[in-house]
This record gives structure tokens, sequence and C-alpha cells, in this order.
């Protein structure tokens, strides 16, 4: 059975965290669309600088959770603080959520869970500047380079690619999960 992600990005995004998930679940045989606020093109952000542009293959106004299989968010500081007070994009990702189906994010990325309210009860990982932003939030942080929490897909950086990218396709292959959390 084919299955179809949903990357949702904006300007800003770090590079390599859309650019190698992208590929890992395009080698799975999975069909990926990169979702945006914008139609056309959005820019990449390479550690400390701007870097490509990548196509947009749908906006936010145009799809719905039931078009997918799963939702992967990219990191960086700016995508993430653009998207996470953008109440389509916060709908979208909790839609995801509601409708149980595997949702990964890496980096920066869950700001825009704490905004969508959905983290709560939850364990998972991020960037250590956000830690205390998600406790806060009511998640169950860790330290780990990838935490799996009923199909619920996380890591710190960069670094974690690897761990990120193997878990994310299985979680995908996978399925729907029935999650459980206090």
């Amino acid at each position: 059975m084919n299955k179809t992600i949903a990357i949702l990005a904006t300007d800003g995004f770090e590079e390599v965290e859309l650019t190698s998930p992208l590929e890992a679940m395009k080698n799975a045989g999975f069909d990926v669309h990169i979702v945006s606020d914008k139609k056309g093109k959005i820019k990449a952000w390479d550690t400390d600088h701007w870097s490509e542009e990548y196509d947009v293959d749908k906006t936010i106004d145009e799809v719905n959770a039931e078009d997918y299989n799963a939702l992967m968010l990219p990191g960086g500081v700016i995508n993430p603080d653009t998207l996470r007070v953008n109440e389509d994009a916060l709908s979208f990702i909790r839609d995801f959520f509601n409708t149980k189906k595997p949702v990964a994010a890496i980096c920066h990325a869950p700001q825009m869970l704490i905004n969508a309210g959905v983290v709560e009860g939850r364990k998972l990982t991020s960037f250590k500047s956000i830690k205390q932003d998600l406790i806060n939030a009511g998640a169950k942080w860790e330290d780990s380079e990838v935490v799996v929490d009923q199909g619920f897909v996380t890591s710190r950086n960069p670094n974690d690619l690897p761990a990120f990218n193997a878990k994310l396709v299985e979680e995908i292959r996978e399925g729907k999960h029935e999650r459980q959390h206090a």
C-alpha cells in the first residue's frame, strides 16, 4: 500500500531536517508532499545562512489530515516560530494527533506542538533550548537521539537524523497507533 506523507514547513526550516527525512521517506517508497503556508517556493536555512529554495506541493488550505498517512515537521528557528502562530497549521497538526496517525518532529519543531496543545503527557525530545518550554507544557522530555511514543517520533538535532529517519519510516509503515498517555 502506498503511503502519502506531508512535510509541513515554511521559510527558515533547517535544510537538512527536511531534505534528509524527505530522501529517507522517498527511498522507502512513500509519496511525500511539502505543505506550506504559501504557494511557490520556501527558502531553507543551512546552519547559519540562507540556502536553497524548495517547491511547495500544496498549501495548508488545500489539504487536510485525511489526505495523508503521516506528518513530518522539520525544525530550524524561524520555521516553527512562524507556523506556531498559524491557526490553519495548528489545526492541521492537531488533526494528525486526533486521528492517531504518525507524527515526527525534530529540533525546534516541537514548538508548534506546544501551541497545538498536543504535548501534555507525551514522551519526547527536542533541541535543548526548548526543553523547558515543553516541560512547562506538560511533556515528558528526555535527552535521547530519538524518542518514540505511540507513533510520535522526536529527535534533538541534525546529528540525530539517521536514528530519526529510521524510526520515522518504521512508524509510518506501522500506521495508526492507539495513544495511551497519563
